[in-house]
C-alpha cells in the first residue's frame, strides 16, 4: 500500500488549507488513518486520526477545534481540513495508515508505532 500526501503550501496566519492523502493498493475502508507533523528540529507528533469506520476521530489538543479529518472511501482518500492556521502549525505533514483485522471499527491509533505505512509528507508553512 502506498500513500501520497498533497495540498501543502505557503499560507498566511488565519488561513485555511486542506491536505489530501490518497491510498493505492489494498482496501482503504479497512484502514485507520492518521495525520502527524514534524516541525524543524522537533520530533514527529500526532495531529489527529480517524477510525476505519469513519465514526470516530481524535485530535491533539493543539489542533482541536481547528482541524478536522474526513475520509472518502470511494476515492481511497483521507483529508485534513486545517482552519485558523497559526505559525506554530508550520511543519511537514504526514499521513499514515494502520491495517489490522483485529482492530475495532472505532479504534483510533495515536502513536507513531501504531501505524503500518506512511506517506512522504507535504510541507505547510504559515507565515505571519
Amino acid at each position: 500500500v502506498q500513500l501520497q500526501a498533497s495540498g501543502g503550501g505557503l499560507v498566511q496566519v488565519g488561513d485555511s488549507l486542506r491536505l489530501s492523502c490518497a491510498s493505492s493498493g489494498g482496501t482503504f475502508s479497512r484502514y485507520s488513518m492518521g495525520w502527524f507533523r514534524q516541525a524543524p528540529g522537533k520530533e514527529r507528533e500526532f495531529v489527529g486520526a480517524m477510525s476505519r469506520s469513519g465514526q470516530s476521530s481524535y485530535y491533539a489538543d493543539s489542533v482541536k477545534g481547528r482541524f478536522a479529518i474526513s475520509r472518502d472511501n470511494t476515492k481511497n482518500t483521507v483529508y485534513l481540513q486545517m482552519n485558523s492556521l497559526k505559525p506554530e502549525d508550520t511543519a511537514i505533514y504526514y499521513c499514515a495508515l494502520r491495517s489490522r483485522a483485529s482492530d475495532s471499527n472505532y479504534y483510533i491509533p495515536k502513536r507513531k508505532v501504531d501505524y503500518d505505512s506512511w506517506g512522504q509528507g507535504t510541507l505547510v508553512t504559515v507565515s505571519s
